[in-house]
C-alpha cells in the first residue's frame, strides 16, 4: 500500500496520544481522511484499513468518486468552498457539508424532504475574502441555518490562518462554539485541525478532524 498502512497508524497513534493528553477518549474524535486528487484505488485501501468517512472539496471530483465507490458505504464529507448552485447536487452523495458560510448556500441546501448534517464555518482572519462568516455575523447566521428546514446544523468549522499559531486560532472557534450553543444548544461539535496541527486542535477541543497528505501522502496531480 506503498507505506498507507503505516502512515495511518502512526496517524491514529498520534491522535490517540493527543485525545488522552487532553482528557478525552480517542473514540469519540472522528477522523475524515481528505482524499483530494486521490486515486479511486486508494480509496478502496483506505476503507480496507477501516476508514470510514473521507472528504473532498471539489464538487465534480467528490460526485464522480461518491458515484464510482458506492458499493463501500463511506460517509462522505464536502469539506470545501461549495457553489450554491452545486448545493442541490452536492447533498445528493455529502452526508456533512463543512462549510456553509452565506445566506444563498443555505437556501440552495434547503430541503423538506431530506436533511444533510452541517457546520458553519467561521472564518479566523481580518480577510472578508475567505470562506468563513465573521464572528460577530456568527449567530444570526446560525439562527438563519437552524430555521431552514433539511439542515441539521452540528455546529463550528475553522481553518487555522497561516500567520498564527493554530492552538489560539483553535481555541477562538472553541469560544464561539460555546456562544453559538446559546441559541443552538445540541451544536456542540466542531470541525477544525489538518495534517499539520491536528494535535492543536485536539487539545482545544476538536471533534472532527480533516486530514489529508499526513495519511494519504503527496497527491499525485493537482497540487
Amino acid at each position: 500500500m506503498n507505506g498507507l498502512s503505516e502512515r495511518f497508524d502512526a496517524v491514529r497513534a498520534s491522535i490517540a496520544d493527543a485525545a488522552r493528553e487532553a482528557g478525552r477518549a480517542p473514540d469519540d474524535l472522528t477522523t475524515v481522511v481528505v482524499t483530494k486528487f486521490q486515486p479511486e484505488s486508494l480509496i478502496r485501501e483506505l476503507a480496507a484499513l477501516g476508514v470510514t468517512d473521507v472528504g473532498e472539496n471539489r464538487h465534480q471530483e467528490a460526485q464522480a468518486k461518491a458515484r464510482a465507490l458506492a458499493d463501500l458505504g463511506l460517509t462522505w464529507h464536502f469539506v470545501g468552498q461549495l457553489q450554491s448552485k452545486k448545493a442541490r447536487q452536492a447533498r445528493a452523495y455529502a452526508s456533512v457539508i463543512h462549510s456553509i458560510d452565506r445566506d444563498s448556500l443555505v437556501d440552495a441546501l434547503r430541503s423538506e424532504e431530506a436533511t444533510v448534517d452541517g457546520f458553519i464555518q467561521v472564518n479566523l482572519t481580518d480577510d472578508p475574502g475567505r470562506g468563513g462568516v465573521a464572528a460577530d455575523a456568527l449567530l444570526p447566521f446560525a439562527e438563519r441555518v437552524l430555521a431552514t428546514p433539511g439542515i441539521r446544523l452540528l455546529g463550528l468549522m475553522a481553518v487555522a490562518p497561516l500567520d498564527e499559531p493554530a492552538r489560539p486560532a483553535f481555541a477562538r472557534v472553541r469560544l464561539l462554539s460555546e456562544r453559538l450553543q446559546g441559541v443552538a444548544p445540541e451544536a456542540v461539535a466542531m470541525s477544525m485541525g489538518m495534517s499539520h496541527d491536528y494535535r492543536d486542535a485536539i487539545l482545544e477541543g476538536a471533534t472532527h478532524l480533516r486530514i489529508g497528505t499526513a495519511i494519504t501522502g503527496k497527491r499525485p496531480t493537482g497540487g
